[in-house]
């Protein structure tokens, strides 16, 4: 196994990435398929900390559809790899201490070296952040830089057909995340090559578009941006619109407004008993509790659903929703040394 590949803050993509399409053996490509599995698990907290510290409750607004939206679309890619792993004869791992994430941090395997993930409330900064996540290889109308995790997802799709033959359908989870949300969201089987290939072309033109247009071209509303795009709009605070020269896009176009947000502060490393002033009392700390509680339980939960007993994904999917209505009560309560902000969730990973 490649060195430190269930070690979230290891350079393990990194190693993948140095070597040799040719040289890639089935180990290789497990490692790979378990630490992208890793990588879309990741976007899941910041993204989701910052869609549930939008107040208005209106779902159709849209900043808040924009990012509801994108979750959606990750959970989708988080499901699809793992029926790529099981398929194979591979094992999704994700309660080991050690695979899950670490906030503020950066991505796991040495995805965007130097960028720091951070869970907050809505801002245009949290905003940029969710762009640089899903930074594209080749962003239309300005330069490249760095190793992007649509890199990483071509690598993978260069090297997977070699190991076609091992595909068989194996625990596999199925379920129509697409509905209203586009029919790219589905999971869906991975019983053949076409099958992974079709799947990893949508986990990257969703988080990334294409080269000739920044539309998510398997979106759930016509003319959705792809994901980095609409997060550098919400930064920006400017529509992405074609300029009428040569094809070029810019954040030119009608302003975007913020919504109404609780002001959540980041979240401290190990929670919010490491910041000075800031401990919470007994009810704040139950609070927080129950919600890494809950995350911890729906880790479990989709573990289990691609186990060989085939449990059911619909636990966590309830999961999910108990998340959202406790970090709202998080959300509600302010810091007692800096009561401009509130508290937010931590997404911790408890073992009992």
């Amino acid at each position: 196994m490649t060195s430190g590949i269930l070690d979230y803050e290891s350079d393990a993509i990194v190693q993948l990435m140095n070597i040799a399409e040719d040289d890639w053996t089935e180990q290789e490509l497990k490692d790979a398929l378990q630490r992208a599995i890793m990588l879309e698990l990741s976007t899941i907290p910041p993204y989701a900390t910052a869609l549930w510290s939008i107040t208005d409750p209106d779902n159709n607004k849209p900043v808040r559809h924009t990012i509801r939206e994108i979750v959606f679309d990750e959970m989708s890619h988080f499901g699809l790899v793992c029926n790529m792993l099981t398929s194979i004869g591979g094992t999704v791992v994700l309660t080991d201490p050690l695979t899950v994430p670490k906030y503020p941090g950066e991505l796991p395997g040495g995805v965007n070296p130097g960028l720091e993930v951070f869970l907050s409330g809505l801002t245009r900064e949290s905003a940029a952040l969710f762009a640089d996540i899903e930074k594209p290889e080749n962003p239309l109308g300005f330069a490249a830089d760095g190793n992007t995790i649509g890199a990483f997802y071509q690598r993978i799709a260069n090297v997977f057909p070699k190991f076609a033959d091992l595909l068989t359908g194996r625990q596999q989870v199925t379920f129509p995340l697409g509905s209203g949300h586009g029919a790219g969201n589905n999971i869906v089987a991975m019983n053949t090559i076409d099958d992974v290939l079709g799947a990893i072309h949508i986990i990257q033109s969703q988080g990334e578009g294409t080269d000739a247009s920044p539309e998510n071209p398997f979106p759930g509303t016509p003319g959705e941006l792809a994901h980095y795009y609409a997060f550098k709009e919400i930064a920006v605070g400017k529509k992405f619109v074609p300029t009428g020269q040569d094809g070029k896009f810019d954040f030119v176009g009608p302003d975007v407004p913020l919504p109404d947000t609780s002001p959540v502060g980041r979240v401290p490393q190990g929670g919010w008993v490491n910041s000075p002033g800031n401990e919470p009392d007994a009810t704040t700390a139950d609070l927080l509790h129950t919600f890494n509680q809950q995350y911890s339980d729906m880790l479990r939960a989709l573990e289990d659903a691609w186990s060989p007993s085939a449990a059911d994904i619909f636990p966590a999917i309830g999961l999910m929703g108990d998340l959202r209505r406790t970090a709202q009560k998080i959300n509600a309560v302010k810091l007692p040394a800096s009561p401009h902000f509130t508290y937010g969730p931590e997404w911790l990973f408890v073992t009992t």
